[in-house]
């Protein structure tokens, strides 16, 4: 196997990889990601409480951060900061956008389930460590793995096996609207998961550099962070 072939599945088009070790670099982290919720929720269904899984959550980043790390190399996109200050501005400024948004598009319909939540408190106070390593992971590692996943890899790769070889600008509407609804059931609030990813994709289409995307979704994160624990709505965690 050459250091090109992906690991494990080797269902080919036209008798390449469909899954090439670029594709494979940005989709582990994800998987990995995705992993610890099944543990969390198979954990609990054994009689563990919320309280005893807190710190799975640093387990769970600190996991998918040494992932994206081995990976690191592949990641082309990541090599050099490529955008200017009022790109920059923008994706900062879409970023609160899709926050105010968030915190707004919770009506019923718009969600599914009821999430469980991230209560950092314990005896009535809050535990900051916890809050710090919540934070941290959600504004600086959640935004790398989901744009390298979601908008870096699937958006275009829906287009093309070799998902590199497409301009962020030139994806199709199919791509957009795909990944977009994917990208909204993945989350409790599944109608603004879906305002977001269109927002993040915008942002990835005109500046042509997934960083766009990322700090504006590290944004949103991090200030989500900050609204829930200024105002305890720990359900948005």
């Amino acid at each position: 196997m050459s250091e090109h072939d992906a690991p494990g599945l080797a269902a080919s088009r036209g008798g390449a990889p469909m899954l090439s070790r670029a594709a494979w670099a940005r989709i582990l982290p994800f998987l990995t990601y995705m992993l610890f919720i099944g543990i969390a929720d198979v954990l609990g269904r054994l009689g563990f409480s919320a309280a005893e899984l807190r710190w799975l959550y640093a387990v769970k980043v600190g996991a998918v951060v040494l992932v994206l790390a081995y990976f690191w190399r592949e990641y082309s996109e990541l090599a050099s900061w490529r955008l200017p200050a009022r790109a920059a501005l923008t994706a900062v400024v879409v970023g609160v956008i899709v926050l105010v948004l968030w915190v707004n598009l919770g009506a019923g319909w718009m969600t599914i389930g009821t999430p469980a939540g991230f209560d950092p408190t314990t005896a009535g106070l809050i535990d900051w460590p916890l809050v710090a390593v919540r934070i941290a992971g959600a504004a600086l590692v959640v935004p790398v793995m989901e744009e390298l996943f979601w908008r870096s890899f699937l958006m275009r790769w829906i287009d093309a096996s070799d998902f590199q070889s497409v301009e962020p600008s030139q994806v199709s509407a199919r791509s957009v609207i795909i990944t977009s609804v994917l990208f909204g059931f993945e989350h409790n609030l599944w109608l603004a998961g879906i305002v977001a990813g269109l927002a993040y994709i915008a942002l990835f289409m005109r500046h042509r550099t997934i960083w766009s995307p990322i700090l504006a979704h590290a944004v949103t994160n991090g200030l989500l962070g900050v609204w829930v624990v200024y105002t305890g709505s720990w359900s948005y965690w």
